[in-house]
C-alpha cells in the first residue's frame, strides 16, 4: 500500500454512541449537578459512631428479658459485674480468683440442695456482699438444713485447698494468697448467725447459740467496724427475733436424734478448727 505524500487526509469521526435517556432530565431542562463530596460533619460523625452502640442496646432492651430467664445468662453476668467491682480495688487477677472462690462455695448449697430435691436456683453475685441462692422451699428439718449449710464451707474449703497447692507448686504468692482469702470467707461464714452458713448449721444443735452469733457479729462490728457487718448483725437480729418466736411452732423441725446432733458438731468444730490452721499455713505477709 502506498501513500500520496500531497493529499489530504481528513479524520474519520467515529460513531456517536447511542443517546441513553438520563434521569435527571426533566422538560424543563437537566437538574442542578452537584459533585459526590464526602460529609465528614460533627453530626455525621456521631451518628457513625454510635450507631452500633444504639443498635446494640436495642437489641439488649429487646430480648434482654429472654436472656435473662436462661440462668446460665444471669449467673455469668452478675459474676462478670462483680470481677469488674473488686478488680476496681484488688486488680483483675485477684477479683477473678476471688469470685471464684465465691462460686465454688455457692455450688456447695446448690448441690446438696438438689441432692435433697430442694429447688435451687444458680447462684446470683452481688458485689460486695457476695451470691445468694434462691430456694422455694426449706429443707425438711434443721438436720438436713444443717448439711445443705454446711455443703457451702466444706466445697469452698476445698476450692481453697486447691488455689494453695497451685500456689506452692508455681511459686505464685497470688495464688497462695487467693486460698488464705477462701479459708477466711469460709470460717467467716461459719460464725453461728443467720444468713451466715455457721447460723443454720447450729439450729441443729441448738437455737440458743444464735444469741452466741449474735454477740460475736456484735464485737467484731466494736472492734473493726464495717458497714457490711453492720448490715449481717441487723439482719441476724431480725432473723433471730423471728425464728425465735417460731421455734414453737416449728413442730419437730427442731428436734432430732443425738447422732445428728453429734454428727452436725463435730463437723461444724471440726472444719472450723481446720479452716484456723490452714488460714496460718497460707498466710502470706509481702504484697503480691
Amino acid at each position: 500500500m502506498s501513500i500520496d505524500p500531497d493529499r489530504r487526509y481528513e479524520p474519520i469521526d467515529a460513531p456517536e454512541a447511542p443517546t441513553l435517556p438520563n434521569p435527571e432530565a426533566t422538560e424543563h431542562g437537566y437538574r442542578g449537578y452537584e459533585p459526590v463530596h464526602p460529609r465528614w460533619g460533627v453530626r455525621d460523625f456521631v451518628r457513625k459512631l454510635f450507631a452500633p452502640a444504639i443498635a446494640l442496646g436495642f437489641l439488649i432492651v429487646k430480648y434482654g428479658a429472654i436472656l435473662l430467664k436462661f440462668k446460665v445468662v444471669a449467673t455469668g453476668a452478675s459474676m462478670l459485674v462483680s470481677i469488674g467491682a473488686y478488680a476496681w480495688i484488688w486488680g483483675l487477677p485477684f477479683a477473678i480468683g476471688f469470685v471464684v472462690l465465691i462460686f465454688i462455695h455457692e455450688i456447695g448449697h446448690v448441690i446438696e440442695l438438689r441432692r435433697q430435691g430442694v429447688p435451687a436456683s444458680a447462684p446470683l453475685f452481688i458485689p460486695f456482699l457476695g451470691a445468694v441462692i434462691g430456694m422455694k422451699e426449706l429443707p425438711d428439718d434443721a438436720w438436713k438444713e444443717a448439711r445443705v449449710a454446711l455443703a457451702g464451707p466444706i466445697l469452698g474449703s476445698v476450692g481453697a485447698a486447691a488455689f494453695w497447692i497451685a500456689g506452692e507448686a508455681s511459686g505464685s504468692e497470688l495464688l497462695v494468697a487467693l486460698g488464705f482469702v477462701g479459708f477466711f470467707l469460709n470460717l467467716f461464714n461459719l460464725i453461728p448467725i443467720v444468713p451466715l452458713d455457721g447460723g443454720r448449721a447450729v439450729a441443729a444443735l441448738h437455737p440458743v447459740l444464735w444469741f452466741v452469733g449474735l454477740v460475736m457479729m456484735v464485737g467484731l462490728v466494736v472492734v473493726s467496724f464495717n458497714p457490711l457487718l453492720l448490715l449481717i448483725v441487723f439482719i441476724g437480729g431480725l432473723d433471730l427475733w423471728r425464728r425465735w418466736r417460731g421455734r414453737g411452732q416449728a413442730g419437730d423441725y427442731y428436734r432430732l436424734p443425738t447422732w445428728q446432733r453429734v454428727t452436725v458438731g463435730v463437723v461444724y468444730l471440726g472444719l472450723a478448727a481446720v479452716l484456723g490452721l490452714a488460714m496460718s499455713a497460707t498466710y502470706v505477709e509481702r504484697d503480691f
